[in-house]
């Protein structure tokens, strides 16, 4: 069982699918996708503004570019904008079927290449895959990187950047490898942490049952820090594995979380009501909303698209 948390909620507003958020350090800003209502979002935390940038297809992920905008991977391809609001540029369009399936969690490595996860929505094929882009040298780069898996998530690096986590969410697992940056190759895979299946007939007044990893971030410490979807946590396991803490969320499907704040001490967590019951939403009426709390240990800044 997890522990109370005291959480704020970032603005009044909710959202479809939130995910994907980032703390740009340079703007003093936080980012985030509404996967299923088709936008990116910004916010000033300290003005209390919200602003919305309207997505031609669903945006899975989001990370900053070093030299300003964001890289952006939409159902249908990967994108660069210069700029807040600006012209979407193609920079590659990943192989797989957009028809039933799409871009998912992802984030930058150390050294700049974006990796964008997918999930088969139908989860009738394991389609999800894992994929790292390069651009670096120009052209895009892309290598297939894990595969086997239904919802790409849980994308997270060590400090030390030598060992890469991935979730497979309706798989209850999270994998791991040692990771060789310079060779951009994944080593010794491994299951990191594996929770139990969703029982048969659960439903959201049964406690019992802990939720599946979706997004995750790791700390300065090296644990790793992921939302718990349907659990109604975040739950922080230390490098060995081991549960270190559970902090108890206001939705019953948190998303994913990131650090923030000038100190990286601020866990800001996305939500999603996409989908859940009218008798969920009534108890947990703030499903969808950015939530966030203070930590004692601060997590790893952001990496950013070098292009």
């Amino acid at each position: 069982m997890s522990s109370p948390t005291t959480w704020q909620k970032l603005g009044p507003d909710t959202y479809e699918l939130g995910e994907s958020p980032f703390w740009q350090p340079q703007e003093q800003m936080l980012y985030w996708v509404d996967i299923a209502g088709k936008k990116i979002l910004r916010s000033n935390i300290y003005m209390g503004t919200v602003q919305a940038w309207d997505m031609p297809s669903e945006p899975g992920c989001i990370a900053p570019a070093a030299t300003g905008g964001l890289v952006i991977a939409l159902r249908h391809g990967v994108f660069r904008a210069r700029e807040w609001a600006g012209a979407l540029e193609l920079i590659t369009c990943l192989p797989y079927d957009t028809a039933t399936v799409r871009a998912n969690d992802g984030k930058c490595d150390a050294l700049g290449r974006f990796w964008v996860g997918t999930i088969d929505e139908p989860k009738a094929a394991r389609a999800a895959e894992l994929f790292s882009i390069d651009c670096r040298a120009g052209a895009a780069q892309v290598q297939r990187q894990a595969g086997d898996a239904l919802t790409a998530n849980g994308l997270a690096w060590s400090p030390q950047g030598t060992t890469l986590y991935w979730a497979d969410t309706p798989s209850h697992v999270v994998h791991a490898w040692d990771f060789d940056a310079s060779a951009n190759a994944l080593s010794r895979h491994r299951t990191h942490l594996q929770f139990a299946a969703k029982p048969a007939g659960w439903t959201f007044a049964d406690r019992s049952y802990p939720g599946r990893p979706d997004g995750a971030a790791v700390d300065v410490r090296g644990n790793y820090w992921v939302s718990m979807f349907e659990g109604r946590q975040v739950c922080c396991f230390a490098p060995d594995g081991r549960l270190l803490q559970a902090l108890e969320t206001p939705a019953q499907c948190p998303t994913m979380p990131c650090f923030g704040g000038e100190d990286l001490k601020t866990l800001y967590l996305t939500t999603a009501r996409h989908g859940r019951s009218a008798a969920e939403l009534a108890l947990f009426p703030d499903s969808g909303a950015v939530f966030f709390t203070r930590v004692e240990t601060p997590g790893l800044p952001v990496n950013c698209f070098v292009d």
